[in-house]
């Protein structure tokens, strides 16, 4: 959905012989020089007298706004005239260096190297320093860039003058504390000039450890009992997105320095945020690479880190390696007491669930229980019972299930919303089996309510699918449609294939529903291609629904007419089925029925094209290729002896009722 938008560069002030004063005032550089010298330097003016400097520096710069504001506030020490001769100055030199760059380029680099030569040299240190960041507060600037020459105190009084200088941009504000960035063009430059003082190798690691301390304080508050309260612990997810740039830094510094115990330790400490916001393959690519790394490490910290991949394998529907790497965080943690075998014992239960073995699931689950118990943490005893639950639910003992959800609910009410989250959703799904949709809809609407705080996407996801299917069967089709497209996005969003299948099965019941049974077969193909890409089966009621809107379809249209459209959508990525719902649809159950030689299929391309649409409006509309298109209208043409639209419409007038 991204577009790039290329930013002209501002209007100039003309060179010649007019009035200097009125073509500066006229421009947009100009203007915007003025308004940030007079911020820079409260008092100044343009007069006469500095027009014609001002209009020289806005012309050397390029009209690059950035470029203008930084030789703007230069304004405190220098004049106009000394500005735009300093400048020239730097261009000439700049004219001998990289000329294969572009021009803009080379004037914005030109700029920022001059006005960094201008910076005093505390102001110079912080600034380089700062390049190791992708965004910051005070706290992480202060742990990061200052030491035994450059004490934290002072962090502060350098930061502001950058700021004052345009060389640091203040961006908003998250939980309280004001958050600062580089731009790329300052960063680089920066960076450069950190590595050439022989800082950088230091500086990212001071940076690595700096987001692994503040990675486990974020994980040892957000998953206790009591305090901090769930709208503090929010605010720790919403840190953790936003320094998600910063994180991974610190994960490849660990990687390109063969730091497997902190990066594993991070990895640890950033799980809770990887699975809620369904960035499970980014947490594990870093995991993969972590463990692979030839290095000593404590065997707690590989076995906490085995059972989040494990559990993010699990996530990624990979049940054999999540059941894999669960059985070694197990063996590791045997024999010692700071592994995690609650998780590892929790992810074998949920392995065997998905493959049927309830039994054998529910022993797994007591066993985490106990381990939780046995460990004294409260939240893995917690989703250990809540994974029991889910156990008896699958087993069909709905009354027993829904005691146990209870019981989960008990451990972790104060604890984390996320946890509270999943387990009004598993609520959902007893009431659900039970045929209570009422109390289903509340569950699904509490638990998405907790899940929106936090942008838990996947799980998001699974309530609105729920809350859709719930509105589909009590025909309430405006609640079912904004349900089930907004789960389908987020699904996208995430890749989770699994929803995604289940989506596009839920979209299909949704169309047929709707009346748009050409739209239903489609999205059902483009379900049956996603659940056989996965190897899922389908549920026993998404076989039914399946049948039912097949064998209803071939009723009206003719089986020849379903089995086009049905692989029509086979070849569909679901992206491509998602724009179907949004497309008019032409509904076949009200269309004319195919008269004579034409399949149902061509009889609908051929109302379409006497209707005066071209075979890419055509396209467009059934969301088919062109081509298709374009081999129908000839297929039509051959089989009526027709050569022209006149000719079919002609035929079309005879057979069936024509346009309008």
């Amino acid at each position: 959905g991204e577009i790039i938008w290329r930013v002209p560069p501002l209007g100039l002030p003309a060179a010649g012989e007019r009035d200097a004063l009125l073509e500066v005032t006229q421009s947009e550089a100009g203007q915007l020089f003025v308004q940030r010298a007079a911020a820079a330097r409260p008092g100044f003016e343009l007069t006469e007298g500095n027009a014609a400097a001002v209009a020289g520096i806005c012309r050397t710069l390029d009209g690059v706004p950035l470029a203008i504001e930084l030789a703007a506030a230069r304004v405190r020490a220098l004049s106009p005239d000394q500005i735009r001769d300093r400048l020239a100055d730097r261009f000439e030199l700049l004219a001998l260096g990289n000329r294969a760059a572009p021009a803009r380029q080379q004037t914005l680099r030109a700029a920022v190297q001059w006005s960094n030569e201008l910076l005093t040299a505390h102001e110079r240190v912080l600034l380089n320093r700062l390049s190791v960041f992708h965004g910051w507060n005070l706290d992480m600037a202060e742990r990061v860039c200052a030491d035994a020459s450059f004490p934290a105190g002072q962090v502060l009084v350098e930061l502001r003058a950058l700021i004052d200088k345009s060389l640091v941009s203040m961006d908003g504000e998250l939980n309280g504390d004001a958050r600062y960035r580089l731009l790329d063009t300052v960063r680089e430059l920066a960076a450069e000039h950190a590595a050439s003082a022989g800082e950088l190798t230091c500086l990212r690691a001071a940076h690595r450890d700096c987001m692994l301390g503040i990675a486990e304080e974020i994980a040892s508050v957000a998953y206790v009992r009591g305090e901090p309260s769930w709208p503090e612990r929010v605010a720790l997810y919403h840190r953790a997105r936003t320094d998600r740039a910063n994180f991974n830094l610190a994960l490849a510094c660990c990687v390109q320095r063969g730091d497997a115990a902190e990066g594993l330790r991070m990895s640890h400490a950033l799980s809770g945020y990887w699975l809620a916001s369904g960035e499970v393959a980014e947490g594990a690519g870093w995991i993969d690479r972590l463990l692979a790394i030839d290095a000593p490490v404590p065997p707690g910290i590989r076995a906490r880190a085995l059972a989040v991949r494990a559990e993010l394998a699990f996530e990624q529907l990979d049940y054999t390696a999540a059941a894999g790497h669960a059985k070694e965080c197990l063996e590791l943690s045997r024999p010692i007491k700071d592994g995690n075998p609650a998780a590892a014992y929790r992810l074998l239960a949920l392995t065997e669930l998905v493959s049927g073995g309830t039994e054998q699931a529910l022993d797994h689950a007591g066993a985490a229980v106990a381990a939780a118990k046995e460990m004294g943490d409260d939240w893995e005893e917690g989703v250990a019972i809540a994974v029991r639950a889910a156990v008896l639910g699958a087993q069909g003992d709905l009354t027993a299930a829904e005691k146990v959800y209870q019981q989960a609910l008990d451990v972790l009410r104060d604890n984390n919303g996320w946890g509270v989250a999943n387990v009004s959703y598993g609520l959902g799904q007893i009431a659900r089996a039970r045929h209570d949709l009422g109390a289903a809809a509340e569950h699904f609407s509490a638990a998405l309510a907790l899940y929106r705080q936090i942008d838990a996407r996947p799980e998001m996801a699974r309530c609105l699918a729920g809350i859709g299917r719930i509105a589909m069967t009590e025909g309430d089709l405006t609640v079912a449609a904004e349900s089930l497209t907004e789960s389908m996005r987020l699904s996208l969003a995430t890749g989770h294939r699994l929803a995604i299948a289940r989506g596009l099965q839920a979209l299909a019941g949704l169309a047929d529903a709707l009346g748009e049974t050409a739209h239903a077969i489609r999205l059902a193909g483009a379900a049956q291609t996603a659940s056989d890409a996965i190897g899922a089966q389908p549920s026993a009621s998404a076989s039914r629904g399946l049948g039912g809107l097949l064998k209803g379809a071939a009723d009206s249209l003719g089986h020849g007419a379903v089995a086009e459209l049905f692989a029509e959508g086979k070849a569909m990525s679901p992206h491509q089925a998602m724009q179907l719902l949004a497309a008019p649809a032409v509904a076949p159950a009200a269309a004319p029925a195919p008269s004579g030689p034409l399949s149902g299929r061509e009889f609908e391309i051929a109302t379409l094209a006497v209707s005066g649409l071209s075979n890419r409006e055509i396209a467009e509309q059934l969301v088919i290729a062109h081509a298709t298109v374009a081999r129908h209208i000839a297929n039509i043409f051959t089989k009526l002896g027709v050569t022209s639209r006149a000719q079919l419409a002609v035929w079309m007038a005879e057979h069936g009722p024509g346009p309008e």
